[in-house]
């Protein structure tokens, strides 16, 4: 019996049927195990069989059978197995072209298997035939395994047009080396402790790297950008060379799938092996960076950066492949720990080991949150009763709306507090018994009793609900990740369970049905208005309110301890969770999962307008928490907490709220603020960040100004950006130029009206007060 935890999962077809084949990290090192024999399945109506039968008499290797599921509206169904996947799909064909829809066609046979064991990563593999180095139709049973898996730190370097390999580095804790075509075969050590193998030829640079990879086997291998550039130029280099790049296990080749078009994102699997991007995965875990370049990543995260900066790197590592391959070698290796330090540091492999246990998606599978939904549900719907719909089945004219955010009342106050709804939509599933499948059989349902009402003609069967048992394993799991600190555990389980109503709300989800998505969000709304009538009862004021949250004002202005506003925050909090729970009991007869509580309290707080208009803004404020003398400024939708608004502005709106909440004198700081704009003292701060979205000749109609700056770097022979690439610009007299390259005298002007004065008024306004009112004579110096 092995203990395991699954890299990779596929199938073929084969003369004896479908095989599946799927590679595990185990106690013992790698295994493979292969399934023979098996069958693809799909679903039709029952009363449709005998036609089926007709149209697919001619076609070799399939069965049927009646089974006593049925559909979302009670029709029996029937399954349709087939020796192959090809005779699947053609007769998935052969059916919807006579008008036969065929359920559940999509489900790849791997995941079928797997989720139909309630196996998502971790496994117990015991028994099966050894047969040419894989284990044959073992039994697998689910296990909770965490591996301890072997990787692998890779990165190269090119020529800047990534045609021609210059190196390869790799990183582990065996190994420290770099493979560097040198027209001649060596090997010498630096002083760093980096191997140095020079290789005769991109040809012999790129088979060492190969023979180094099957001698040390890792399990996975990390990088940064690794699938998007790394792994796809060693292909592309291979594929020049006349090489097979078997980056598998067993010599297997990776398999490469590219969206369409120019940019389109490259998807990789290697059989036996994973390949994990730093950036991927950062961003799966809900890091936010002004730019994730590994430079900008690891010198936030560890302090440190890569050996080579700037814009002029391309160059640079070219002329050290020719004058200095031991100073090329140490920053190829450098690059390759900054990756491993962020992954060990930010704990990014357990994070993803523990999401991929939680939901059955593959370690290095890129978003994923409908087919992780999808994966645990399909198994729990079966034991139901009922089979899964096909994407876009519901025709409907209803809108779910999405969460509920409240009107906000403009001004500057003092001693506000913020009460938060625990995971609020896992709660209002969890409490009100929300979920397709209960939905279905209230549907179907001759009787009311059971039922719970939602919203837009929706009611649910409280003992047929799938998501609440779901939402509660998890959340018990959470507890116990928190009570043990596993950080990347917790933080896993949170992003997957926030991520259900997301997948309920999505018309890219089967279970899609605005019925079921409304009776989540109309229930949000519910819950903050009731809350804030009960609040204003205990003589409060609420003042807005977003989602899951209600910001409270105690009505004082009157000095008051940091202790004993949180003594009030909590006393409410504590007073709205049994409000909740005796009212959910007396008017539903249901238990109540809605937790509030007290989040902070902000001493000083902004709630501005929205701009040109007295009317209160939503999702943008500004507070001052903490004990005296640790204060601190929280910013949320405001120009200090945005990367597409300028340093100065940033800068500049962080101190004039300090002063204005901390009662000081602020006119002399604005007045030095513009004088020092005016005078060309500032122009370090004054660029503009802002990522492409899309390629450069999508923009027709409207052209915003950082794809006019691109475009002109494009025009200017300073290199093309593509989408996703972040363009950095200023505003002159001549409109939006990149910074590299600059060619006219900036718009002092534009600086002062659309970043200082939005800035500074949002918060003067209160105090009947503008940057204008403050500058305006200065500025007749300037005329």
């Amino acid at each position: 019996m092995l203990n395991a935890f699954l890299l990779t999962r596929g199938w073929r077809d084969t003369s004896r049927g479908l095989e599946l084949e799927f590679h595990w990290a185990t106690e013992a090192g790698a295994v493979c195990t292969r399934f023979s024999g098996q069958e693809a399945v799909f679903f039709i109506a029952t009363r449709k069989c005998s036609q089926a039968v007709e149209i697919l008499k001619s076609l070799p290797g399939w069965r049927h059978r009646d089974l006593s599921l049925k559909t979302r509206d009670g029709k029996a169904v029937s399954a349709f197995y087939f020796r192959t996947m090809a005779a699947a799909r053609e007769a998935e064909k052969r059916l919807t072209s006579h008008t036969i829809p065929c359920w559940e066609a999509d489900i790849r046979p791997p995941e079928r298997f797997l989720m139909e064991r309630f196996i998502t990563a971790g496994a117990c593999i015991e028994g099966g035939g050894n047969r040419s180095g894989a284990l044959y139709n073992p039994k697998l049973s689910p296990a909770e395994y965490r591996p301890n898996l072997r990787l692998a730190s890779i990165d190269i370097e090119t020529t800047m047009d990534a045609q021609t390999l210059y190196s390869i580095g790799v990183y582990s804790a065996q190994t420290r080396c770099v493979f560097m075509v040198a027209g001649q075969t060596r090997t010498q050590p630096l002083e760093d402790g980096t191997e140095l193998i020079e290789c005769v030829d991109e040809k012999a640079c790129l088979q060492a790297f190969l023979d180094w990879l099957k001698r040390e086997d890792p399990d996975a291998l990390i990088g940064w950008n690794l699938v998007q550039f790394d792994l796809w130029v060693l292909c592309d280099i291979a594929a020049r060379l006349k090489m097979v790049l078997d980056l598998g296990r067993g010599g297997a080749r990776a398999f490469w799938r590219e969206e369409k078009g120019e940019g389109g994102r490259r998807f990789v699997s290697i059989p036996g092996r994973v390949a994990l991007d730093g950036i991927e995965l950062l961003k799966q875990a809900n890091y936010q960076f002004d730019s994730f370049a590994l430079d900008n990543v690891a010198a936030e995260l560890l302090g440190e950066g890569k050996l080579l900066h700037g814009a002029g790197r391309g160059e640079d590592i070219s002329r050290l492949f020719e004058t200095d391959k031991p100073a090329l070698a140490r920053y190829n290796i450098k690059d390759c720990q900054l990756v491993w330090d962020i992954f060990v540091r930010q704990q990014l492999l357990e994070f993803a080991i523990e999401r991929s246990q939680l939901t059955g998606l593959l370690l290095d599978r890129i978003g994923g949150s409908v087919a992780a939904f999808e994966y645990s549900y399909l198994p729990r719907l079966h034991r139901r009763g009922f089979i899964a719909p096909n994407l876009g089945e519901l025709r409907t004219d209803i809108v779910s709306p999405g969460g509920f955010v409240m009107d906000s009342d403009p001004g500057i106050y003092h001693h506000v507090l913020v009460l938060d709804f625990k995971s609020l939509y896992p709660s209002i599933i969890r409490t009100f018994y929300i979920d397709p499948c209960a939905f279905w059989c209230a549907e179907l349902s001759s009787s009311k009793r059971h039922l719970v009402e939602g919203f837009n003609g929706a009611s649910f069967d409280r003992d047929n609900a799938i998501l609440p048992d779901m939402i509660e394993s998890l959340w018990q799991a959470r507890d116990r990740a928190k009570a043990v600190d596993n950080k990347p555990l917790s933080y896993a389980i949170k992003i997957i369970m926030n991520s259900f109503y997301g997948v309920l709300g999505s018309t890219g989800c089967r279970f899609f049905d605005p019925r079921v998505a409304s009776s989540i969000t109309l229930r949000g709304h519910d819950i903050i208005q009731s809350s804030k009538r009960w609040i204003e009862q205990q003589g409060y004021r609420v003042i807005y309110g977003d989602t899951d949250s209600v910001f409270v004002w105690l009505c004082s202005d009157e000095p008051m301890a940091d202790a004993s506003a949180t003594a009030v925050g909590k006393t409410l909090a504590e007073g709205l969770n049994r409000w909740w729970h005796e009212k959910l009991e007396r008017e539903f007869a249901i238990e109540c999962a809605l937790e509030i509580e007290f989040e902070a309290h902000y001493k000083k707080f902004l709630m501005p307008t929205v701009r040109g208009s007295d009317e209160g803004s939503k999702k943008r404020y500004a507070g001052l928490v903490g004990e005296v003398g640790s204060e601190t400024l929280v910013f949320k939708g405001l120009e200090s907490a945005r990367s597409d608004w300028t340093l100065l502005a940033r800068e500049f709106q962080h101190e004039l709220y300090r002063r204005v909440f901390a009662d000081e004198p602020y006119q002399a700081y604005v007045q030095s603020c513009v004088r020092a704009l005016m005078r060309g003292e500032s122009d370090a701060k004054l660029v503009y960040k802002k990522r492409l979205r899309r390629r450069l000749s999508e923009y027709q109609k409207n052209v915003p100004p950082h794809v006019q700056a691109a475009r002109k770097q494009k025009e200017w022979g300073l290199g093309e950006l593509k989408r996703g690439d972040w363009v950095s610009y200023v505003i002159t007299l001549q409109g939006p130029e990149p910074v590299a390259g600059r060619r006219s005298e900036l718009d002092y002007e534009h600086y002062r009206t659309r970043q200082l004065a939005p800035v500074a008024d949002s918060i003067l306004y209160f105090l009947d007060d503008s940057l204008a009112a403050i500058t305006d004579q200065q500025m007749s110096l300037f005329g």
